[in-house]
């Protein structure tokens, strides 16, 4: 498997290409919002050029998932857990203790991924998707 390589706002065209053929209509983030997300204190983002990417924030203790895209042509290969370890790993080194991220609930492939990398639900924001289904709040300690 090629190795990942960091990301930044120069990348952000690309990134946000990736995030509109990875998600549903309409829930997709334009290049400024993945720019802006990567100027953020703390914001950063790993990637395979052409496949996928991780967009993480870490700041004060804790560190968030703010993106996970992979395109579906490449889904099942291990590049999504691949990019969640990753992006793990560069949080714990910018001292995050712990991970959140959200989830839609009907969204099983990535639940079950999130589960494999030993995230735990941690809460729930009702109806928060465009499409009425819940977010579930899940995290995991980084060691």
């Amino acid at each position: 498997m090629p190795p990942l390589a960091a990301a930044g706002a120069a990348e952000a065209p690309a990134l946000a290409a990736l995030h509109a053929a990875s998600m549903p209509p309409g829930a997709a983030w334009g290049a400024e919002a993945i720019a802006l997300m990567l100027g953020l204190p703390g914001g950063f983002a790993l990637w395979r050029p052409g496949e996928g990417f991780v967009l993480a924030r870490a700041a004060g203790g804790e560190a968030e998932i703010l993106a996970l895209a992979v395109l579906p042509a490449v889904r099942r290969r291990g590049l999504g857990a691949a990019l969640m370890e990753a992006a793990m790993a560069a949080a714990l080194a910018r001292g995050a203790v712990a991970m959140f991220l959200e989830v839609a609930e009907p969204n099983e492939a990535a639940r079950a991924l999130y589960r494999g990398l030993g995230f735990t639900e941690a809460g729930r924001r009702r109806r928060y998707y465009a499409d009425g289904s819940d977010a579930l709040v899940l995290r995991r300690d980084l060691p």
